[in-house]
């Protein structure tokens, strides 16, 4: 039951000169630097093109134990009329050698595009086609969706029969759902904003830590978006991933470090 907070990606120059990493750090050299910094680095760049082997190794090999990737799930897979159809490029995603990260290999989150509207049929053969695990080693799936279409009982009742873990996303363009559905919360923090040096003001930063417990603890936190009532929501606890991740990028460090923070001294 390990609460971890983290940043998307690791190669922004609004995070050089200073502003987050070392003015004089090498380019070569942020990706071990960010690892440091945070628990967890969202990859964006699985979602754009397949990755080689000796790619996901040294990912690995930057990062200190302990330390996880989660990755984007391929836009091949995801940006198609019919989420069926994507047995063939989800294969090729499986194949190009993620379990290289060993036990930094975190969840695999599948955006959806926000015009992607809820059809219970081909939601249903997608997660059908999402596997348990790859050449034995277990995997876990998160799904981030966008369109109110989501917002529905069916939705949230066939996530939680696959334990796909609906993305709590606070993105302005995407409806929030709030319902757990396996046994890790995954939350894509994005309303962070330039003009607060931690991203999000104290008040905020609180709430959110609190949420990050509470889900840990596999209680549902009070005030938010569920479709199905909270008590559905609830189970025995477990991973949760908090990545600030979007909104006034440049603070996405420090925010991330700072509700580390704030969660370590609610314990």
């Amino acid at each position: 039951m390990t609460i971890r907070t983290g940043i998307g990606g690791w190669t922004y120059p609004e995070w050089r000169g200073g502003a987050f990493f070392p003015a004089g750090l090498r380019q070569a050299d942020e990706q071990a630097y960010a690892a440091r910094a945070v628990a967890a680095i969202e990859v964006n760049a699985t979602f754009y093109r397949l990755q080689k082997p000796a790619t996901f190794r040294s990912w690995r090999a930057a990062a200190p134990p302990g330390f996880v990737y989660t990755l984007k799930g391929s836009r091949f897979v995801t940006n198609r009329k019919e989420l069926a159809s994507a047995g063939p490029g989800l294969a090729n995603f499986l194949a190009q050698g993620i379990l290289e990260l060993g036990d930094m290999l975190g969840p695999i989150v599948w955006q959806l595009a926000v015009t992607k509207r809820f059809d219970p049929g081909d939601i249903a053969a997608f997660f059908a086609l999402l596997p348990a695990s790859h050449e034995g080693v277990p995997l876990r799936h998160a799904i981030e969706v966008g369109h109110p279409s989501f917002a529905c009982s069916e939705f949230i009742a066939l996530a939680r029969g696959s334990r796909v873990a609906v993305v709590w996303s606070d993105h302005p363009e995407r409806t929030p759902i709030a319902d757990r559905t396996a046994g890790f919360v995954y939350a894509r923090l994005q309303g962070m904003r330039a003009e607060c040096a931690t991203g999000y003001p104290a008040e905020q930063r609180v709430k959110l830590a609190r949420m990050g417990r509470m889900w840990s603890q596999g209680r549902a936190p009070p005030g938010l978006p569920y479709v199905d009532p909270p008590a559905a929501s609830t189970g025995d606890g477990g991973d949760v991933f908090l990545f600030c991740i979007n909104g006034a990028k440049e603070r996405a460090p420090a925010a991330a470090i700072a509700l580390a923070a704030e969660i370590e001294a609610i314990r």
